[in-house]
């Protein structure tokens, strides 16, 4: 079964350097045994790493036996729901690709708040509305 995205389309690639999503393919793919729920394609910035890090989810430090390389201001990354919540909550949510970003975040984060912060516009903008 092919994931979609919060459009209704089929979920595209979030990033591949570096290689972000759950399975490191890349996606922000899910499967049961994904606790966090990486489901949201996010553009980290600055705020969003040092909120994430205070929160005790320290992003930007490599840590190569989880083949995690840290990210820096700028790159694509497959974030858990409840922490990209946590920002948003906080006034410090990173950017998101909707194109990229798994519909299976519906289940935690209203999709108003993510077209907040969308930084990719669809061709047809009326999947905006609902």
């Amino acid at each position: 079964m092919t994931e979609r995205n919060v459009l209704g389309d089929e979920l595209e690639p979030c990033g591949t350097d570096p290689l972000t999503g759950f399975f490191r393919d890349g996606c922000c793919s899910t499967a049961p045994d994904d606790l966090g729920s990486h489901t949201i394609c996010a553009v980290v910035t600055a705020e969003f790493l040092d909120h994430q890090r205070s929160i005790g989810n320290d992003l930007s430090t490599p840590n190569p036996q989880y083949g995690f390389p840290g990210l820096v201001p700028g790159d694509r990354w497959c974030v858990t729901a409840a922490n990209w919540a946590r920002a948003y909550n906080d006034g410090v949510a990173a950017p998101v690709v909707l194109a990229s970003t798994n519909d299976a975040v519906l289940k935690i984060v209203p999709l108003a708040a993510l077209r907040d912060h969308a930084v990719d516009v669809p061709a047809d903008p009326s999947s905006f509305e609902s």
